[in-house]
């Protein structure tokens, strides 16, 4: 499974819309996960029309009321136990280190988080930590960013980050 990860993009404050290299770096994806501060559902409309779309409460996130958003996604894909968030890094982290703080059995074994605006893939004890950025305001500057994909298959995920100005 193909899954394509987002975060941050912060519409229509930072850009008007989603960069169309977006979708050239999702074409063919099962699945869309948004890690966050979407500001308005228009954005997961947008990408809903590339495949199925879930996400996660981002901070900023005050007035998204929909089905798709949650303040935690905790799916299980192709076997593996993945937790979609907002959160810091540091959240995410303990999470992993610490799963019994969250009234988790095992730690999950793929955390996404967004919240920074930096792209992050990082393997943490056995579990795969991954932050997309932001495809619209990377390390808070309005300019093109990254997103990251994500493959499942037999057991095993891995991650790599999207930089949407070299698509």
């Amino acid at each position: 499974m193909r899954i394509g990860l987002i975060s941050d993009t912060h519409i229509p404050d930072v850009a008007k819309a989603i960069p169309h290299h977006v979708a050239k770096a999702f074409s063919g994806v099962d699945l869309i996960l948004h890690a966050g501060d979407i500001h308005v559902v228009s954005v997961l409309d947008e990408l809903e029309s590339l495949a199925p779309v879930l996400a996660a409460r981002g901070d900023d996130d005050y007035e998204t009321q929909d089905n798709r958003i949650n303040e935690v996604q905790n799916l299980i894909v192709e076997g593996l136990n993945l937790y979609l968030i907002h959160s810091s890094q540091y959240w995410a982290r303990d999470l992993i280190i610490h799963p019994e703080k969250h009234d988790l059995q095992k730690a999950p074994d793929i955390v996404v988080f967004g919240h920074t605006h930096r792209d992050i893939v990082q393997t943490v004890g056995k579990s795969l930590l991954v932050n997309p950025g932001s495809a619209t305001f990377p390390y808070y500057q309005q300019r093109l960013g990254t997103v990251a994909l994500l493959t499942i298959s037999s057991g095993k995920a891995e991650a790599h980050i999207v930089h949407l100005r070299e698509i």
